[in-house]
């Protein structure tokens, strides 16, 4: 057994010496040995001990993706925390952290996996996706999946059923997203063998059969091509292969023909030993001299490489015999990224410290790996790799819980919409968010890898605000239907207050004459007449008078015309002034239609002013409003002296400037601090930070002035808090 070990572990740390130009053998002789001794006498299906899986894991690491030995080591221990007693911490304190981070990301895929709570397919790739830090993980979970298939015999069938649809519908499409053309083909025809057996040996046995005939044929198509090449100078390889099985079924399937139909069975690459990808042009050229070009089979994904950093001139001709042969053309570094993707660009660099690519647009994958790679300088590979990050979704974000659970959500989505994601009650009751431990407002614009906290109260509830900059529609929908039902419970409320009222004045008004009386109040119906009523904009007393008043006078007088509207202001405006002791907001004693000035969000105890306005009676606002002082000339005609009534019984808005040093918990300190003041309500928090410090805004339902000046002594009280002010927008 000794021997055999041994043996294995030469056969491995030779492929890492020949693929790659650095490599820590001691660091692979250990992980070889720890994966050993850690898997014990588990067996896999087949009956093998189980370190062969990881071996072999390592093996493809090594042959087929080489990066670098610390890939090699993460391969041979990457079942080690999932199937073994041994923790991350022990791979970690005896591997160091990059190896343990490989580990850590290929297990988090796997436990994926093995949940199935996400069930589409494409949801799975942007998973995958977001769990990757280093590019490293995902290439050992292509080495650790493509083993796996490649035994996938020694499994029940349907086991193997399940993992060949899985294979298909996420890994291969997620390898060709990476650029990986071998391994992806080797997955689809694995997939393609146990999905669907008969049509898969149909094929094989089919190619099989023509297999000396399509090589004659190749070698005649290919002898003038060559000829002209080598008079030509140039340095190449030329060879035909068939194309792999489950592209040819789907060619079938889509087209509707039997495989002798399919003329494009095989392709013919030439592969050119030149650093100059001009001289694909040229090599184009020669070709079409010696065979006709079918035109609309052309491409040139040299000068427009594909998304995945695929780059090849494809071209169809007519060859001997009249049939119609595909013609790739590629120099070896684009056959190395075809083949290897994302491995072969780290390669390149690596053994010749330049790039043959230009840069093009960086929303493009295939280009933002080339910058990588082309402004790494003399970076060292092993530091390179380490910071290489993915963003292949660009019209999609990867953010996290506090928890480390992943959720996707659309660009430019905020805390809220990350909110109402996790559950509509979170969404609901959010004032505020920690975006990466520190405190953002609820419209800041999230990016991907963000961590988010969500910081909620319970009676906290949505506004017309949050409609404005939420993106999602789960957000949007729930934040429109709380507002409709908040307004139609508030509508309800208003309808019955004015039922009383009228009942009480003796009033029998139908609800066509009163929509035309509230319509001369500037109200656009009944609903919005309630609506006032039942927030409290309009006191239900004054509504009664008004209503009253113009109920007695409608026989005698038709409806206010235009052309009275003149003299209705002036006179109202003289009824506010002459008004005993002003007009007296939020209680009873006049006949005053009045409503609060958003701007300064007047509360009883502060100097108030109104000012008549046409629709919408007095606008009461606070004498220090900014907005009062810098048109006082102009609005000087229409001011009214006005006094807060000496009953009060609901609640008004406060807006609280806040600033300071930004901390951790500063948020929630702030937030407990103003609740437990006299158990004050908060409407909304928008806070934003920027270096060390941080500002913003807290709007709260307060009874009067002297509880906002109490909030203020215990915000003061907050460690890192500096200024508290009134806010005016």
């Amino acid at each position: 057994m000794d021997a055999e070990l041994n043996s294995k572990k030469k056969h491995l740390l030779a492929q890492c010496r020949k693929s790659m130009r650095r490599v820590d053998e001691k660091l692979i002789g250990r992980a070889f040995d720890f994966c050993v001794s850690a898997h014990g006498k588990d067996l896999r299906a087949s009956g093998e001990p189980y370190y062969t899986h990881p071996v072999e894991v390592a093996t493809i690491v090594a042959t087929e993706l080489p990066l670098d030995d610390a890939s090699v080591a993460a391969a041979l221990l990457h079942d080690v925390v999932e199937d073994t007693d041994f923790s991350l911490k022990d791979i970690e304190q005896e591997f160091g952290p990059t190896v343990a981070n490989i580990v850590d990301g290929a297990t988090k895929i796997t436990d994926v996996f093995k949940s199935h709570e996400i069930t589409k397919a494409e949801s799975y790739r942007k998973l995958l996706l977001s769990l990757i830090n280093d590019v490293r993980v995902i290439l050992v979970k292509f080495a650790d999946r493509l083993h796996n298939m490649r035994t996938l015999q020694f499994l029940p069938e349907q086991k193997q059923r399940r993992m060949a649809r899985e294979t298909l519908t996420i890994y291969a499409p997620f390898a060709h997203r990476f650029g990986l053309g071998n391994i992806k083909w080797e997955l689809e025809d694995l997939a393609f063998k146990y999905i669907n057996r008969p049509a898969f040996d149909s094929i094989k046995n089919a190619l099989n059969t023509k297999r000396d005939e399509r090589q004659r044929y190749i070698d005649k198509f290919s002898g003038p091509i060559q000829e002209h090449l080598k008079e030509q100078g140039f340095h190449f390889d030329i060879n035909g292969r068939a194309k792999h099985l489950y592209s040819i079924y789907n060619k079938m399937v889509s087209r509707g023909k039997s495989i002798d139909e399919i003329y494009d069975l095989f392709a013919v690459r030439v592969i050119l030993d030149t650093p100059n990808d001009n001289d694909c042009f040229l090599v184009y050229g020669i070709v079409s001299d010696i065979y006709t070009p079918v035109p609309e089979r052309f491409k040139n994904y040299v000068s427009v490489p594909k998304k995945n950093g695929y780059q090849s001139l494809h071209t169809t001709v007519i060859g001997p015999e009249g049939k119609k042969v595909e013609v790739q053309i590629r120099t070896r570094n684009m056959h190395e990224v075809a083949e290897k993707g994302v491995a072969a660009h780290f390669r390149y660099k690596e053994m010749t410290g330049k790039s043959n690519v230009e840069d093009k647009e960086l929303e493009e994958w295939a280009q933002w790996v080339r910058d990588i790679f082309d402004s790494a300088g003399d970076e060292a590979p092993e530091q390179l790799i380490e910071s290489f990050k993915l963003n292949l979704y660009q019209d999609e974000i990867y953010v996290f819980t506090p928890a480390g659970d992943l959720r996707i959500l659309p660009k430019k989505a905020t805390p809220v919409d990350f909110a109402y994601n996790i559950h509509t009650k979170v969404g609901r009751h959010c004032i505020g968010a920690k975006v990466n431990q520190k405190i953002v407002p609820l419209d800041y614009e999230l990016r991907s890898g963000d961590q988010v906290e969500i910081i909620t109260s319970k009676n906290q509830r949505p506004n017309k605000d949050w409609e404005r900059f939420v993106i999602t529609h789960k957000a949007k929908t729930n934040i429109r239907r709380f507002l409709n039902e908040e307004k139609r419970g508030k509508v309800a409320e208003g309808r019955y207050l004015w039922q009383r009222r009228a009942k009480k004045l003796k009033l029998h008004i139908n609800d066509d004459e009163l929509d035309k009386i509230v319509r001369s109040l500037k109200y656009d119906n009944r609903g919005e007449f309630f609506f006032a009523l039942g927030s409290g904009t309009l006191a239900v007393d004054v509504a009664g008078k008004m209503i009253q008043e113009k109920w007695e006078g409608s026989s005698a007088k038709p409806e206010n015309s235009a052309t009275d509207q003149p003299i209705i202001f002036n006179r109202f405006t003289e009824t506010a002034r002459t008004e005993s002791n002003g007009v007296s907001v939020a209680g009873s004693g006049n006949s005053v239609l009045y409503s609060y000035a958003r701007c300064c969000n007047p509360v009883p105890g502060d100097d108030v002013v109104g000012v008549v306005t046409i629709g919408s009676g007095i606008k009461v606002h606070r004498k220090s409003c900014k907005n009062i002082k810098s048109m006082m000339d102009k609005l000087r005609p229409r001011i009214v002296d006005v006094e807060w009534s000496s009953v009060l019984t609901e609640d008004y808005l406060a807006a609280i400037k806040i600033t300071g040093d930004d901390r951790p918990a500063m948020l929630h300190d702030i937030t407990n601090a103003i609740v437990n003041c006299d158990n004050t309500n908060i409407r909304s928090v928008n806070i934003d930070s920027y270096d060390s410090m941080f500002e913003g805004i807290v709007t709260v339902h307060v009874k009067n002035v002297n509880q906002v000046q109490k909030i203020f002594e215990v915000l003061k009280k907050v460690k890192g808090v500096k200024t508290t002010t009134r806010f005016e927008g």
